[in-house]
């Protein structure tokens, strides 16, 4: 259940929707049967019985409808008060938020009543005002908010309340946003610690159901037996993720000798046995590992080989010369080491196969290595301590890092002219003494772009002011 669609005038509902759509019945003020969407209804009982204690009454006014339903209700409003006014506060049919079934319309009793027409409504605004900043904590948000109404091309309603989930709720009500400006706006990198045995895209995936977001990408793969450092990118974040894979990474693995993998790693099969002669130099074979050097890229790879990826060659069988690239083993030292194991740190260049490392490792052992164990402790000046594990943010503990507190670039606040050309993306004159990349910001801390040197002038690289 994606329970941050939007749907307004210029976002139609699609029918596939309703495939998955889970709904429960409940009763209305009028002790009406109304269908709800499970999750939602759930959330709203919670939000009932805390109002109880409060001896607040609240009931629901109005919650699902079909399209049909839909359009009985537009007709009816257009014919009783005509197109315009229709038009004004009416949603056409697959427009209107109540299809989604997370969209309630509540009311509250005052002296002993709920209220029975707009007017009566209207004069009860206080009551429902008094409730807002509670709604949040049951995963609820304000769908039509006062003063953001060129935003939701809707009045003011303040009864109308949508289901997003307490996280999304959270984020909604600090920033004062409308669900909107949430997905247009929130943004930002998240640093996660991966656990083993998932992909890092099952993490991108997690993520993405957790806060709604369809944007979002990892900036460094880590194999299902890695875990560690992953830095993620959320909305308007990920057009940096080169920026931040480019960065030097630091790991702690472990390491069996005398063996050999197909995948180079403990969770394949073993292709290959070399009796581990102990009697060798290992500290000194590691350190001669610190330099660049052409490195070959594992078969079992996401590289791709003539449009096609290595991992696809290994599983089918085929024979295929395997690509090397240019990695820089920045520093290495062993950590510890047994009769046929040992582990070691390394900070990596980009591209830089971990896995590769250590069987080239064997190799001059006169022996075979495999990857036992791999952990990431540092991304760029990103720190293992500093990660949040998925569970963190499920219980809304993370911290959204800004762009620019991961690049390594200067900072500039751009006065209101120079902000307005590079909001336009126009290359200025480069009167900031910039050698590489600097980022812009505008009066109230807003990112604008990043601009690169080019001449005598900076050109615009990435623009985050427009899409």
């Amino acid at each position: 259940m994606n329970k941050t669609i939007l749907v307004n005038k210029d976002n139609k509902i699609k029918d596939s929707y309703f495939k998955n759509l889970e709904l429960v019945k409940a009763k209305d003020i009028d002790n009406n049967d109304v269908l709800v969407e499970k999750e939602t209804y759930k959330a709203f009982k919670n939000l009932q019985k805390f109002f109880k204690i409060m001896d607040i009454d609240v009931g629901i006014d109005g919650a699902y409808r079909s399209i049909e339903e839909q359009k009985l209700i537009y007709k009816k409003f257009e014919k009783t008060y005509g197109k315009e006014y229709t038009e004004r506060i009416v949603a056409e049919p697959y427009t209107s938020e109540h299809h989604t079934g997370l969209a309630i319309d509540i009311a509250i009793k005052v002296d002993g009543k709920y209220p029975k027409d707009n007017n009566e409504l209207e004069s009860q605004i206080s009551y429902y005002e008094n409730i807002h900043k509670y709604l949040k904590d049951f995963g609820f948000i304000l769908r039509y908010p006062k003063g953001k109404e060129n935003i939701t091309n809707y009045p003011y309603e303040a009864w109308h309340i949508r289901y997003v989930g307490p996280i999304v709720a959270h984020i909604v009500y600090k920033n004062n946003w409308t669900l909107e400006e949430y997905l247009t706006n929130f943004s930002g990198l998240l640093v996660i610690n991966k656990e083993r045995d998932m992909t890092s895209f099952d993490v991108v995936n997690k993520i993405s159901k957790i806060f709604g977001i369809k944007r979002v990408g990892h900036t460094g793969t880590l194999d299902p037996l890695a875990e560690g450092v992953l830095i993620v990118a959320i909305g308007k974040a990920t057009k940096v993720v080169e920026l931040i894979t480019a960065s030097y990474k630091e790991y702690i693995a472990e390491v069996k000798l005398g063996i050999r993998t197909d995948t180079r790693d403990i969770t394949g099969k073993v292709i290959n046995k070399k009796k581990f002669n102990n009697k060798n130099n290992l500290e000194e074979v590691i350190n001669s590992f610190k330099k660049t050097y052409m490195q070959e890229v594992p078969i079992y790879s996401a590289v791709k080989v003539n449009g096609k990826k290595l991992y696809e060659y290994a599983r089918n069988n085929e024979e295929i010369t395997l690509p090397k690239k240019e990695v820089t083993i920045k520093e290495i030292e062993l950590l510890e080491s047994k009769s046929d194991t040992f582990k070691f740190r390394a900070l990596v260049s980009k591209g830089c196969y971990i896995r590769s490392l250590i069987d080239d490792i064997g190799i001059s052992l006169n022996t075979y290595a495999t990857m036992t164990s791999l952990k990431r402790t540092k991304q760029g000046n990103i720190k293992l301590e500093d990660a949040y594990n998925l569970s963190d943010l499920q219980n809304n503990n993370y911290k959204l890092y800004e762009i620019d507190e991961l690049l390594d670039y200067k900072v500039i606040k751009a006065d209101e002219d120079l902000a307005h050309k590079l909001k336009n993306g126009q290359t200025i004159k480069n009167n900031f003494n910039i050698e590489d990349r600097v980022i812009f910001k505008d009066n109230d801390n807003k990112l604008i772009g990043i601009y690169e040197k080019s001449g005598d002038n900076l050109k615009v690289w990435k623009n985050f002011f427009v899409e």
